[in-house]
């Protein structure tokens, strides 16, 4: 059925256009909806200008039958990557946000390499693929993340608590730490240390759990998850 639209044609440029539009329209609605810095738009132009290159590509090359088929597509694969870095934000509490985003859109100028060089099925069946990552898998994440016990946490201590002091009061309530940061602490005076960790309990405590058992800890000013 799709035979006809494999070469650069009329019909099959407006059927790749559209393909991609839907497609890079049903990724970045799904990112859109988590107010994610590249949305819907981001996405849909990602995907529409891949397919562009490739059909310009596949046109040169079927009509002055010379150069690589490919070659244009290459250099979407590593532009994409200035993109993708400018969705991609270290917080003030050092955590790295964007990853998802900035992936999402690597994949979505994949799928639209592809629809840009007529293999629909790879498009199709890669479009719902990286959906389904997008949305279903989000939530096994987290349902991983609360089986682990596993808990970042941003701390403000009172400088005249040890930091050691502080581990050790963790410890002794079954809990293990790791990934220990400092961060700046000038904005806040001379009398408070800020630093993030993250932590994890030896037993099946809940996320709040842990928060709260943080909180009560001595010389602790301020807790929150990150």
């Amino acid at each position: 059925m799709l035979a006809g639209f494999r070469e650069v044609t009329l019909q099959a440029v407006v059927f790749r256009l559209v393909l991609s539009v839907l497609i890079g329209g049903i990724l970045g609605f799904e990112r859109g909806l988590k107010n994610r810095p590249a949305g819907l738009r981001t996405y849909v132009l990602v995907c529409v200008g891949a397919t562009i290159v490739m059909l310009t590509n596949q046109y040169i090359y079927q009509n002055a039958g010379t150069g690589d088929p490919v070659r244009m597509g290459a250099q979407v694969i590593s532009g994409i990557g200035f993109l993708g870095a400018g969705t991609i934000m270290v917080t003030p509490h050092n955590q790295i946000k964007g990853l998802t985003t900035a992936a999402g859109l690597w994949a979505s100028a994949c799928v639209g390499l592809a629809l840009g060089i007529g293999a629909y099925e790879i498009a199709m069946i890669g479009g719902v693929t990286i959906f389904i990552v997008l949305t279903l898998f989000q939530h096994w994440d987290f349902l991983m993340r609360n089986r682990l016990h596993i808990l970042d946490v941003y701390v403000e201590l009172d400088k005249k608590i040890p930091i050691g002091e502080f581990i050790r009061n963790l410890r002794d309530r079954d809990m293990e730490l790791s990934n220990l940061q400092i961060e700046r602490d000038s904005y806040m005076g001379n009398d408070v240390i800020c630093f993030t960790v993250t932590l994890a309990g030896k037993k099946a405590l809940s996320r709040e759990v842990l928060l709260r058992t943080v909180t009560k800890l001595e010389g602790v000013r301020f807790a929150e998850e990150i």
